[in-house]
C-alpha cells in the first residue's frame, strides 16, 4: 500500500446554521456540531481508506465559542496519523458571522476511525505522510494521543464492567 499525504484525505462541509438546528439560546445544537465533526471525520477516513470505516473513539470535544443562528459553520477534516487499521482524523470547526465576517475557531477534535474489510473486519490502512509544518506538529503527536486514547478506554472497559447489568437495579430486584 502507498503512503498517502494527510492533504489527499482533507473533506471540508459547510452549513448554514438555522432555527432548528439551535437551542433555546439561539446557539447550534452541541450534539447538532457531534454530529457534524462524526460526518466529515467519516468522509475523510474514507477518502483516505478508500473502505468503509467506523468510529472506534472521538476525543474531548471542547466548545471553545458558541455558534449563533443565522451563522455559517465550516468543519475541515483529515488523517494525521495511521496505525495499523486505524487512522486518526483532526477536525477543525470554524464559525463565521455572515455579516461581519468574523472567523472563530469554535471547536476541535480528535476521532479514531477503524477500516473495514468486506468481512467487517478491520483492515489494513495505507500510511499518511505530512507535509506542512501544521501537519508535521499533528503527526509527531499522534504516538502521545494514541496511547492515551488506550489507557483511556482501558478505563472506560472498567466502568463497563463495574457498572453493566449485572447490578441488583438492573435484575427488577
Amino acid at each position: 500500500m502507498e503512503a498517502k499525504p494527510c492533504q489527499a484525505s482533507l473533506a471540508i462541509k459547510n452549513s448554514h446554521v438555522l432555527p432548528p438546528d439551535t437551542n433555546s439560546h439561539g446557539t447550534l445544537f452541541g450534539g447538532k456540531l457531534m454530529a457534524y465533526i462524526d460526518d466529515i471525520a467519516a468522509i475523510s477516513a474514507t477518502r483516505h481508506a478508500r473502505k468503509p470505516i467506523v468510529t472506534a473513539s472521538t476525543d474531548s470535544v471542547d466548545f471553545l465559542h458558541p455558534v449563533y443562528e443565522g451563522e455559517a459553520i465550516c468543519l475541515e477534516a483529515f488523517v494525521t496519523w495511521t496505525h495499523n487499521t486505524s487512522m486518526e482524523v483532526f477536525v477543525k470547526a470554524v464559525t463565521e458571522n455572515l455579516l461581519t465576517g468574523e472567523r472563530k475557531v469554535c471547536t476541535t477534535a480528535f476521532l479514531t476511525m477503524v477500516a473495514l474489510g468486506e468481512d467487517n473486519r478491520p483492515t489494513t490502512v495505507p500510511k499518511v505522510y505530512a507535509e506542512t509544518e501544521e501537519e508535521k506538529w499533528l503527526h509527531e503527536s499522534a504516538r502521545q494521543r494514541s496511547l492515551y486514547r488506550k489507557e483511556r478506554r482501558s478505563h472506560s472497559k472498567e466502568l463497563a464492567n463495574r457498572f453493566g447489568y449485572d447490578l441488583p437495579w438492573n435484575k427488577g430486584e
